[in-house]
């Protein structure tokens, strides 16, 4: 059983045991703990710097590791693609070179090309954080989901007795990827659902159920994670229409009314209010979107401090 944090990085879920997934939950339940005094400030950065270097845009995710290394007693500096010298031409091996001139204590990169946190965190001794990249891994994410099931189903309840269906874009999706990651390892049912141009079947090799009837598998589902369609990272149509896509894979009221009564909604964010969720169902009981946002401080915190911990 891991006792200590020894990884250096966090670029993927994919690399990380269990014991090492549920000593980032175990933390970030101490960090929730404190977020709800009147003072949320520990010291366990304090004098180290923050670099959010965000060549991808972003505002949930940025925001909330700028918080993050706060609360932590951090100085933080975020960057963004448009007002920094990426414009101008600067690679990343270049930015990377000034950074580790400037002495930054920790780098949480957003890329949109998969494998950039690996690229730089082999050329830097500052901690290198993974915050999205490309259609790759969002390994932060990852956790904060599953902190949010653990939370919102009861610690006392078996992953082996818990059901995950992932529905809409699996193919361009890093979030689906990490969680898939991480919900395999701790021992959850997942399932990936949608149409087959963006859930193929080859996705059966990771050890998932991929079915592309979601009306099928809604009564037998514990937790609905929807995501929207990465419009941004695809080339080409993958169905004919928004419209049908609602049709085949929204979930609506009419749908929800097949699920077991408890049963948790689930969305990283943004979402796209009437086509992968009603709004109704977004703002109602079942639905943990705020939850996450709030569940994403305190892993950061959790992720930022163990590697603190960790000598560069």
């Amino acid at each position: 059983m891991t006792t200590a944090w020894t990884r250096k990085d966090l670029l993927t879920i994919r690399e990380l045991d269990r014991a090492e997934i549920e000593l980032v939950l175990d933390t970030a339940r101490n960090f929730k703990d404190l977020l709800a005094k009147p003072v949320k400030k520990a010291d366990s950065l304090v004098s180290r710097t923050v670099v959010n270097l965000f060549v991808e845009p972003s505002t949930r995710t940025r925001t909330s590791f700028e918080l993050a290394a706060t609360h932590l007693g951090a100085d933080v500096v975020s960057i963004d693609s448009e007002s920094s010298s990426f414009r101008k031409g600067e690679t990343l091996k270049d930015t990377g070179q000034v950074l580790e001139a400037m002495k930054a204590d920790f780098v949480i990169l957003r890329h949109s090309a998969a494998g950039a946190p690996q690229f730089l965190a082999e050329r830097l001794n500052a901690h290198l954080v993974n915050a999205g990249d490309g259609a790759h891994e969002h390994p932060t994410q990852a956790l904060l989901d599953a902190f949010t099931m653990r939370e919102r189903l009861g610690p006392g309840r078996s992953w082996n007795d818990i059901h995950v269906v992932i529905c809409g874009d699996i193919l361009f999706s890093r979030v689906a990827r990490s969680n898939v990651w991480a919900l395999a390892k701790l021992g959850a049912r997942v399932t990936l659902v949608g149409p087959t141009t963006l859930v193929p079947d080859i996705f059966a090799e990771l050890g998932v159920t991929v079915a592309h009837d979601f009306d099928s598998v809604l009564a037998e589902a514990d937790v609905i994670m929807l995501l929207r369609i990465q419009h941004e990272r695809q080339r080409r149509s993958f169905f004919p229409s928004v419209g049908e896509y609602v049709s085949l894979f929204g979930l609506n009221l009419d749908r929800f009314k097949a699920c077991k009564p408890n049963v948790l909604i689930m969305h990283p964010g943004p979402i796209n209010r009437g086509v992968e969720i009603a709004s109704e169902l977004a703002d109602g009981p079942n639905s943990t979107v705020l939850d996450q946002v709030q569940n994403g401080l305190a892993i950061r915190m959790a992720v930022l401090h163990l590697l603190g911990t960790v000598k560069q």
